[in-house]
């Protein structure tokens, strides 16, 4: 293999927005290790340069190994790295932020803690649901109300479109099997749309428990975020599966829903999404600091840190 030396590692304080620089890289089976600035993906068909200080993302998938150098690259690049199964379906765990400034958590802690903001949040979710309908007078109970019957519908429509008989949403969370083949099959979908939507808030820096519609929970904005792609996803493809009655639901559904959720785009869009919801993207945007501490002041928000103020006129 040529000698690719990839790209020089970036100043962090220069850079770009995290939405421009949101590149995620799934692989599986395969070796990683480093050659200068470039992280090396090997397998039994050769071996692959990958610039670390383009990527934002690297999701590992199974089979795959990870040498103490090529980490060493990832880490000092700022690459956050996100140990998942198969095609990215199932969220294990994760090493670093994308970024070391913790605005997008600062802001996401600052909306949920306000009751205005909370609401106005919640209220954008299912707006996102209804693209058609403006919703923004309804109360939270109507909106309930309405996502109750859109999903219904939905669960009738599916029913019929494949014929599978539909008795309601019954599951025991401890015993898989005691759920009838389409109930075996949603718990196996929504638990791979879990995975990828957890995956998406761990890159961003986010709280997987600061949610606005599903509260109380250490993994409430997972389910906040994962309702928003359920009816497009995981629904129907619960019912194609259960009319197929394959010998194994689970194995099945998590296949399809791998590439459902990649021709979807279902990644991409979490994290667009995920931003719209946390930000005013009208606004312009802030650079990305990185490294940079301040400290809490109850008057004017932050003060600069590593300042010895005692030496500056403060008051004792």
């Amino acid at each position: 293999m040529a000698n690719i030396p990839g790209m020089q590692r970036p100043d962090l304080q220069a850079l770009p927005q995290i939405r421009d620089r949101m590149t995620f890289l799934y692989i599986e089976h395969c070796t990683i290790g480093r050659q200068d600035g470039a992280i090396t993906v090997t397998d039994e068909r050769g071996t692959v340069h990958v610039p670390a200080a383009s990527l934002s993302v690297l999701l590992l998938g199974p089979g795959t190994r990870i040498t103490h150098r090529g980490m060493e690259l990832i880490g000092d690049s700022g690459v956050t790295t996100v140990w998942v199964g198969d095609g990215g379906v199932r969220y294990y765990a994760s090493g670093r932020p994308l970024t070391h400034r913790a605005g997008l958590l600062i802001r996401q802690a600052e909306l949920v803690s306000n009751k205005r903001s909370h609401l106005a949040v919640a209220k954008k979710m299912y707006a996102m649901r209804f693209p058609d309908e403006d919703v923004s007078g309804l109360t939270m109970q109507q909106l309930r109300g309405r996502e109750g019957a859109r999903v219904r519908n939905i669960y009738r429509e599916e029913s019929q479109k494949w014929n599978v008989p539909w008795n309601g949403r019954q599951y025991d969370p401890e015993n898989f099997e005691s759920g009838d083949a389409v109930n075996q099959a949603l718990s196996a979908g929504h638990a791979c749309l879990y995975g990828l939507a957890h995956a998406v808030i761990a890159a961003l820096g986010c709280s997987a428990g600061l949610g606005f519609v599903h509260v109380g929970h250490e993994c409430s904005f997972v389910y906040d975020i994962a309702d928003l792609y359920k009816a497009e996803t995981t629904i129907p493809i619960a019912f194609e599966i259960a009319s197929a009655q394959p010998d194994d639901i689970s194995a099945a559904v998590r296949r399809r829903m791998r590439d459902e959720l990649m021709q979807r785009h279902i990644l991409e869009r979490m994290t667009k999404d995920i931003q719209y919801l946390l930000t005013n993207m009208e606004d312009d945007p802030k650079p990305v600091e990185a490294d940079v501490v301040r400290l809490w002041d109850d008057r004017v928000g932050t003060v600069r840190n590593a300042v010895s103020y005692g030496k500056v006129g403060e008051d004792d």
